[in-house]
């Protein structure tokens, strides 16, 4: 791989390298020319974006880009993420791209490619469009007259996407009689969720569902959960779930307004699936973010799991390998293979939902089956990569650090791969010595690095 596509896809400030219209057309090119499949007369790519404001500006370069090629473009607006995944593998289009930069801020935006069944682009193709985009091979490639793309609106999209969410419900179940608080960030599910949730029969509350633009993840979202949890308790609300800036991720609050992270989710869903025997192979797919209170609450359910390498593409990709239909991060992003190809937190909602309303708990009871263990992540800006192995200082401090847990915690030092972070995180058996492992690392990282 190079260096365009990052682990999920093209993204940095909009209108600054690589985030560019000039990019974005050559992107469309590229993908038009690598991703056509089948034996079609015409061919067709999905175009789908969630709110923010480039997000015009990056379609319609896109879109030029793909039909200079001689392919169809169906655009569908404001979707999240995995509606746009399920509307490229429903009407059989050769590819989707969404424009969206997920959980980060309004001036940051991205491009992610879908292949024509509904999964992330293989590491391949990615890098055959990354060498189009950076040669002439497909300069002279110039169809004219009636062989030229052309564009048009699918403005039944999000009705065909509300359908597929509630399909995924049980056919027996409803929401009735469940309040429920969702925060849309401001972002691609700010439409399509309210309708789901309330035509399932929930009491629906929606919070930062007036996108504008410029507020897409703006003190909100999966990542800023306190309005939520505070028009929880205010609405004495039975659930709180709040998505990120493209839809793909979840984090739910209990009745108490407390937070369940992905990995409560993961214990939640793991179990009720084991019991009901869904669960393939007892096995669920994490990643070394995962926490040490999962791990434990897994094996005390005899429930097998396997790490893959941070990012849902390698979550997929190892579930893949290893026959398991659930899995996923702390973040929130979570797989139900059985349900869909790719995260969804519509989707995730609505089976942890199934759960509390089959078992008649409270949120705040079924979290219980997980302790998690006091973690703290440092996320220390860096303006270069070196590998962390050619750090011995570094290197050093990790060991002796891990040496003082022993059995009785994790750590995991880590570049992000879509911002220029390095990640320090620690698991530890008390909150003090977790702050203090995780500070003094991070501070090491801070003089090697940044």
């Amino acid at each position: 791989m190079g260096t365009l596509f990052g682990t999920d896809g093209v993204r940095g400030v909009a209108n600054i390298p690589p985030m560019t219209a000039e990019m974005a057309l050559a992107i469309g090119r590229a993908t038009a020319h690598v991703c056509k499949h089948g034996p079609h007369k015409r061919h067709r790519i999905v175009i789908g974006k969630d709110t923010r404001l480039s997000g015009y500006m990056l379609e319609n370069a896109l879109t030029a880009g793909i039909c200079s090629m001689g392919v169809d473009v169906l655009l569908l607006g404001p979707l999240p993420t995995p509606g746009i995944a399920f509307t490229t593998r429903s009407m059989r289009a050769d590819a989707g791209i969404v424009i969206s930069a997920s959980h980060n801020p309004y001036q940051d935006n991205g491009i992610k490619i879908f292949s024509c069944d509904g999964f992330k682009l293989s590491d391949k193709l990615e890098s055959e469009i990354e060498m189009l985009v950076s040669t002439d091979h497909i300069n002279d490639i110039r169809p004219t007259a009636d062989q030229v793309g052309k564009a048009q609106r699918i403005d039944d999209a999000i009705g065909r996407y509300i359908v597929f969410c509630k399909n995924t419900f049980p056919e027996d179940l409803t929401l009735d009689g469940l309040r429920i608080v969702l925060d849309c960030a401001n972002g691609a599910t700010y439409k399509v969720a309210p309708i789901i949730f309330s035509e399932l029969g929930g009491d629906v509350t929606a919070i930062h569902d007036k996108p504008d633009g410029k507020n897409i993840n703006q003190a909100c979202g999966s990542q800023f959960t306190d309005d939520l949890k505070a028009k929880v308790c205010e609405t004495r609300a039975n659930v709180g779930l709040a998505f990120d800036g493209d839809g793909d991720r979840l984090i739910a609050v209990d009745e108490n307004g407390d937070e369940l992270t992905g990995d409560h989710v993961l214990a939640i869903c793991a179990k009720f699936m084991k019991a009901r025997g869904l669960l393939k192979n007892d096995l669920i797919i994490v990643t070394p973010m995962s926490n040490l209170g999962l791990r434990l609450a897994l094996d005390g359910m005899k429930i097998r799991h396997e790490d893959a390498d941070v990012g849902d593409r390698n979550v997929l990709e190892l579930m893949q390998k290893r026959g398991a239909v659930l899995g996923g991060e702390q973040s929130g992003h979570v797989i139900f293979l059985d349900h869909h190809t790719t995260g969804d937190g519509i989707l995730t909602a609505l089976q942890l939902l199934a759960v509390m309303q089959e078992s008649g708990k409270k949120l705040s009871e079924l979290a219980r089956i997980v302790t998690i263990a006091p973690q703290k992540m440092i996320n220390v800006p860096v303006t270069r990569k070196p590998p962390l192995e050619t750090l011995p200082v570094l290197q050093k401090a990790i060991a002796q650090a891990e040496v003082q847990l022993g059995k009785k915690g994790r750590i995991l030092v880590r570049y992000s791969g879509t911002q220029g972070f390095c990640r320090v995180m620690v698991e530890g058996p008390t909150e003090a010595i977790t702050r203090e492992l995780a500070q003094s690392l991070a501070d090491l990282v801070k003089r090697e690095i940044a």
